[in-house]
């Protein structure tokens, strides 16, 4: 006798809704599907915040700070989008990035949100190697960090 085979109800890297042969009202599926997809192609987040905007505006997306309430509680570091069905919430995986409007950079998920914030330039002083070494090593360490190459 053979063994039932148990399909997937949802994709693995970000959890997008899949249909089933035979499946009625297979609009809703491929709908949802396509929100989720819209704000994660090109993610872009107008601010990391804890509280819920008052008036969102659909389309538009935020990073759950660490200490959500209202419709945030229990979606700490998650994207929250506001779209016509309400709120979708979304998990980040590891590599992910996006646009924040709020600093204009680019933030990046590893096991947390992340931006790369820029050095101070060096200033005064007399021997000035000393210092355009530090800033290069530290402007080194911020590009690998930003993913832009890897750590030595």
């Amino acid at each position: 006798m053979t063994d039932p085979q148990s399909f997937p109800s949802a994709t693995t890297h970000h959890a997008l809704p899949l249909l089933f042969a035979g499946q009625s009202q297979k609009e809703t599926t491929v709908n949802e599907a396509l929100a989720l997809v819209d704000i994660l192609l090109n993610p872009v987040i107008e601010a990391t915040v804890s509280t819920p905007p008052t008036t969102p505006t659909i389309g538009k997306a935020w990073i759950v700070g660490p200490s959500p309430s209202g419709s945030f509680s229990g979606h700490a570091g998650q994207i929250a989008a506001w779209t016509n069905g309400g709120w979708r919430f979304l998990s980040p995986v590891r590599g992910m990035s996006a646009h924040d409007t709020e600093h204009d950079c680019t933030i990046r998920f590893t096991d947390a949100w992340s931006r790369v914030i820029a050095p101070a330039p060096p200033s005064g002083g007399t021997v000035v190697d000393t210092q355009a070494r530090a800033v290069l090593a530290t402007v080194l360490s911020l590009l690998a960090q930003a993913g832009i190459f890897s750590s030595p």
